[in-house]
């Protein structure tokens, strides 16, 4: 990914560089070798056909804009290079919790977004569609969860049935206990490719309304899940064991069923490894000189 951004910053610089030259080009072909000072004065008033954004230059104008995207709650900065090329930087945000019951074990689950990512907002023609190639900086997208299973209550893993433990001062068993993490951001940094419609810094006016499309290739998710307390293979409750113990069968065929268990939501959850891009917002811009 560090070669990725390299590659882009040199695109955009070689890029810079041609239109810089290529403008000076245009100039000059306006103004005949013979002309006085005072012709090359008036002459040297836009030359294009009346586009003020080709004598802005660099840095000429910003734009900050919000949106809504599966990423989150979303806060954009936009500056631009030149007619056809912008700079962005983009941030998200999202918290939320609710419970839920998977294998018949109850969780309560928090989802945490956050992420910032810079693109380059390149635009081939005068309209306003675009394609955006970038990298996503900053990832801390992830899920998680905690759960206590209740004495006596049956969960499964990897299709067999186990009973949390009731508490025994005797024994010192204590019922299941567990928590989890699925993360979403193997890759970091992570590779983004999208397209829009929606120039945030257009010809004319300063407000626009932005949507873009695309994915972030942020690796296959990530799943951990680790469990304690006791657990019993029979109902009955006769046979049962710390889950902790690595020398009770009962404990060893929990935590081996266990890991296979999480190979399987591993690969349910594969399909994220792209994760989508979609958001729509609005965006008002302003001239810095």
């Amino acid at each position: 990914m560090k070669k990725t951004a390299l590659f882009l910053t040199i695109a955009l610089i070689a890029s810079q560089s041609a239109l810089i030259a290529q403008s000076n080009t245009w100039s000059s072909s306006f103004v005949s070798p013979e002309a006085s000072a005072d012709d090359i004065g008036n002459q040297a008033v836009m030359p294009t056909g009346g586009s003020t954004r080709n004598s802005e230059g660099v840095l000429s104008r910003f734009a900050f804009g919000a949106g809504l995207s599966p990423l989150g709650i979303q806060v954009e900065a936009t500056t631009d290079l030149s007619r056809h090329f912008n700079v962005r930087g983009t941030g998200n945000f999202f918290n939320y919790a609710d419970n839920f019951t998977t294998n018949g074990i109850n969780a309560t689950a928090k989802l945490n977004l956050a992420s910032a990512r810079a693109s380059v907002d390149i635009y081939p023609t005068r309209f306003g569609w675009r394609i955006s190639p970038g990298v996503m900086l900053l990832n801390r997208n992830q899920v998680t969860a905690g759960t206590d299973v209740p004495a006596g209550t049956s969960f499964t893993l990897n299709g067999e049935t186990y009973y949390s433990a009731t508490p025994n001062s005797a024994t010192g068993a204590t019922p299941v206990v567990g928590n989890g993490l699925l993360g979403l951001n193997t890759n970091k940094p992570a590779f983004t490719i999208t397209t829009g419609w929606g120039n945030q810094i257009p010809r004319s006016g300063h407000w626009s309304f932005p949507i873009e499309i695309g994915v972030a290739f942020i690796g296959d998710p990530s799943v951990k899940v680790n469990l304690g307390g006791w657990a019993c293979s029979d109902q009955a409750q006769t046979e049962c064991s710390n889950i902790a113990d690595p020398a009770n069968p009962i404990a060893v065929a929990i935590q081996s069923n266990l890991t296979a268990q999480v190979a399987k939501w591993t690969s349910d959850l594969k399909p994220l490894n792209t994760f989508p891009i979609i958001s729509s917002g609005i965006s008002y811009s302003f001239h810095t000189r």
